[in-house]
């Protein structure tokens, strides 16, 4: 008799796993130490106010449609997604600022008013390029589990066209091929931040993350981010999952021989045919199993950090002429590029020039925050914790800066109602290696099969899922990593691929692109 399959942790990825799982008919068990779902995805309810406590911006539409429908429902069921137009706005240290429109027409009319007809020219030889690297990435890598270098070998075809397009090149350079202004080479290369990189240093191929942004859409669920963890929790449940919250695993046991894997928690063990496991990768190991971390985790290069700001306050009024438009998400750009990344990425020191990202999502749904004010959340990116520093006189003196610098902007009207803060030190005392959220940094050698599996031959019957396995970090990313997981997991119990698993055609033209609208 099948015991089915225990999933630790109701993150992203463990709620994905779920779905996949349960939509197959599998037994599947969710525990989850904290008193709601959602992981790094969290809530907060302060004073009137709810804030997401983790990711704030949402893409790749299809991925989220395809999680839920494997538990047999509709997103829309679930959630009240809305595509946010503009995605953001960028603000520059010379004053002018620019939008990223949802639709290309829009976002034509936008940058000639901004640089005129070469800037529209450029994007559309990069909207164009965007468009052939995701086409040759998504089916061929993002969306498939490489669980050797030799299984990436085994694709030559597909690695020459990517490296015929240019995937393997600096991201910055080929960026800066279609822009002339300096403004525009920044706005369409900063996301390679999200992949833990500098644009400078990172691989073309990480444009994607530029391309759901600027060509796909961003999106936004009202409630908050947090909403696609509950939503994806009912479905998980809808389709036959149990969720335990309130639940502190101890220890997981490997499956040995005839008897079965092992979860070890504070209200007792429970028997399991497979595991899945959700938390930071590097506490799994840790603080759960019985062998250490493969080397490449251990030696792993991580991502910077931030410092995150959750802010209630008054709205500045819209009379206020240093007031712009309040609209969901802002970039900040810092007067700094290259000095920026260096003094995060290798001297391990603060921005003296930020740039920072804000997410007002009480714009989209004022129901986030008390009527004339914002619930805000602020990101700066900052050094990890390998880097020395002081983090009791450093985030104080941080803190002090940022609120100055909103108030001088126009995201608050005076000092704040609620101040949350999170450094580097909160999010390593929430079990995350080297204190960043953003896990293991994207360089080559981190990257499909060089970055750390989602099975360990040393531990049969577990199966890992998460930003810090395949294929890496965003949310996108991690809901594909709880379908492979899933995969995995049906293999270990006879299931075999699941239908359809990795064997997407490859997209050859824009409209064959999976974008979910």
């Amino acid at each position: 008799m099948s015991r089915g399959v225990v999933i630790v942790g109701a993150g992203l990825g463990g709620l994905s796993a779920a779905c996949h799982l349960a939509g197959r008919g599998i037994p599947v068990t969710i525990l989850e130490r904290g008193d709601q779902p959602g992981g790094r995805a969290g809530l907060l309810d302060d004073a009137g106010y709810r804030f997401d406590t983790g990711p704030a911006v949402l893409t790749l539409l299809g991925t989220m449609e395809d999680t839920f429908a494997a538990a047999g429902t509709d997103l829309r069921d679930h959630l009240d997604l809305v595509q946010l137009d503009p995605a953001y706005r960028a603000r520059f240290a010379d004053g002018s600022t620019i939008h990223i429109r949802a639709h290309r027409e829009a976002m034509r009319d936008e940058l000639r008013a901004f640089g005129g007809q070469p800037a529209v020219e450029g994007f559309d030889g990069f909207a164009a390029w965007l468009e052939q690297l995701f086409a040759l990435e998504f089916a061929d890598f993002i969306d498939r589990d490489f669980r050797s270098v030799a299984s990436l070998l085994r694709q030559p075809a597909a690695l020459a066209r990517l490296a015929s397009a240019g995937g393997f090149g600096r991201l910055q350079p080929a960026v800066d091929r279609y822009f002339d202004d300096p403004r525009l080479q920044r706005l369409f290369s900063f996301q390679a931040m999200y992949a833990g990189m500098s644009p400078l240093r990172a691989l073309a191929m990480y444009s994607v993350i530029t391309y759901l942004d600027t060509v796909q859409g961003v999106f936004f669920p009202r409630g908050g981010v947090h909403e696609l963890s509950t939503g994806l929790a009912r479905a998980a449940q809808a389709a036959g999952a149990e969720l335990r919250c309130n639940v502190e695993v101890e220890a997981i046991e490997p499956a040995r021989g005839v008897s079965p894997a092992r979860v070890h928690t504070d209200g007792g063990t429970i028997d399991a045919d497979v595991v899945v496991a959700n938390p930071d990768l590097p506490a799994v190991y840790e603080h759960l199993l019985p062998v250490d971390a493969p080397r490449r985790l251990q030696r792993g290069r991580y991502s910077p950090s931030c410092v995150l700001w959750l802010v209630g306050g008054v709205r500045p009024a819209a009379t206020d002429p240093g007031a712009p438009d309040p609209v969901h998400h802002t970039i900040h750009f810092g007067d700094a590029w290259e000095r920026t990344f260096e003094q995060i990425i290798d001297e391990g020191r603060p921005q003296s020039d930020p740039s920072r990202f804000v997410t007002a999502p009480s714009v989209t749904d004022p129901r986030l925050a008390p009527a004339g004010r914002d619930a805000l959340h602020i990101l700066e990116p900052v050094p990890n914790l390998r880097a020395d520093l002081d983090w009791d006189d450093l985030g104080p003196m941080l803190t002090e800066r940022m609120l100055a610098w909103a108030q001088q902007v126009g995201h608050l009207d005076g000092e704040p109602e609620v101040l949350h803060t999170t450094t580097p030190v909160d999010w390593q005392d929430a079990g995350l290696r080297a204190g960043t959220p953003f896990s293991l940094d994207h360089r080559f050698s981190q990257t499909g099969p060089f970055r750390p599996a989602l099975t360990d031959r040393r531990l049969p019957g577990i199966v890992f899922v998460g930003s810090g396995t395949r294929p890496g970090v965003g949310v996108p990313m991690v809901l594909i990593s709880g379908r492979l997981a899933a995969d995995h997991a049906l293999r270990q119990l006879g299931g075999g691929r699941r239908r359809g698993s990795n064997t997407a055609p490859v997209p050859t033209r824009p409209d064959e692109v999976p974008h979910g609208r």
